[in-house]
């Protein structure tokens, strides 16, 4: 990343009204068999212009080929049955029916390899790409095969670690995991969740994020933060971990959020994915909020190291909403830029 403040997103971006339903998170395809591949290819080739469009830096697939940013992963892997469903509590919040781990978990075959290809050679900037990480894959499964959320957590990180080298290889430049288990399950965190992440990584060369977030803006999510009283410090358990560890990239949640920007601070040396975009509501932020924000961070973190970006994905708005947010990220950004070159 040669430029200064470069502007990223979490994850998703709304799909077009002719891939999938508008407005609905991990809705289903419209298109089946060819048509499907044909549609998820042309989805995310709109998803790379609308972010060049809007002054997007370091572009992503917005996660156009996939309907969960964890399932879709799961999908691919042998071990898992979908058919069989169990119910669990997901991330301490909310019941969800999940597919049953039944065997040894493995990747017979490369799953976003071929995706990541088509956005290298769709784009001359930097890339990201966002795999689910080791404890949130086992947060959203029945393990009825290990019996041992850690057992199953290293299983998952040395099949990420197989897609992440072959993501490298395809041109990738930053592979970001997603582990919103991070800011629920500390214990675990510490005994095993830093460790297994660091698996996920071990000798890639691309370099690597991890993605925490208090979660999409859906009611289970809204309900959970309404408990969470004036300042939210789930980040003050992690962020020290992670700055001991050798993840290049912590990227968090900010805009409209209740943790103390202080907290930063524990990331010192990190780069830092600020989250200037508020996923959560479908208000625009204006480039002076945006830049606010990126203004009151850069007390906390170096110029150099910070990288403007959203909470989380905006899979849920509709299109022209989460166009308009891009702009303003990109707007407020060039405001502190601007500031920072005088």
């Amino acid at each position: 990343m040669q430029t200064l403040l470069p502007t990223s997103i979490v994850g998703s971006l709304p799909k077009p009204s002719w891939l999938a339903q508008p407005e609905t998170l991990w809705s289903p395809w419209k298109l089946e068999g060819d048509e499907l591949l044909e549609g998820k290819r042309d989805a995310l080739r709109l998803a790379v212009q609308e972010q060049t469009r809007n002054g997007i830096d370091v572009i992503s697939d917005g996660e156009q080929t996939r309907q969960h940013f964890v399932t879709t992963f799961i999908e691919h892997l042998s071990g898992v049955d979908f058919e069989r469903r169990e119910t669990v509590r997901i991330r301490d919040r909310y019941d969800a029916s999940v597919p049953t781990v039944v065997g040894a978990v493995r990747r017979e075959q490369p799953v976003f390899v071929d995706d990541a290809k088509l956005l290298r050679a769709t784009t001359d900037r930097p890339i990201k790409w966002a795999l689910p990480g080791p404890m949130t894959m086992v947060d959203t499964l029945y393990d009825a095969h290990y019996r041992s959320r850690e057992k199953l957590a290293w299983e998952f990180a040395t099949i990420l670690n197989q897609e992440a080298r072959e993501l490298e290889a395809a041109g990738v430049d930053i592979i970001q995991f997603d582990e919103p288990a991070f800011n629920v399950f500390f214990d675990e965190v510490q005994d095993w969740g830093i460790a297994a992440l660091e698996r996920a990584t071990e000798g890639l060369r691309a370099e690597t994020a991890v993605h925490i977030c208090y979660g999409y803006g859906i009611k289970a999510n809204n309900e959970w933060k309404a408990t969470l009283g004036s300042q939210w410090r789930q980040y003050e358990e992690t962020f020290p971990l992670l700055q001991q560890s050798g993840i290049d990239i912590v990227s968090l949640e900010c805009q409209h959020s209740h943790v103390p920007m202080e907290l930063i601070e524990l990331l010192r040396g990190k780069k830092v994915m600020l989250g200037a975009i508020d996923v959560a509501s479908e208000a625009i932020e204006t480039p002076e909020e945006v830049a606010d924000t990126l203004r009151r961070a850069l007390e906390f973190v170096d110029a150099d190291k910070l990288v403007p970006s959203t909470n989380c994905g905006m899979a849920p708005f509709p299109r022209n909403v989460a166009a308009a947010k891009l702009r303003a990220l990109s707007a407020g950004t060039n405001l502190v830029r601007e500031e920072l070159a005088r």
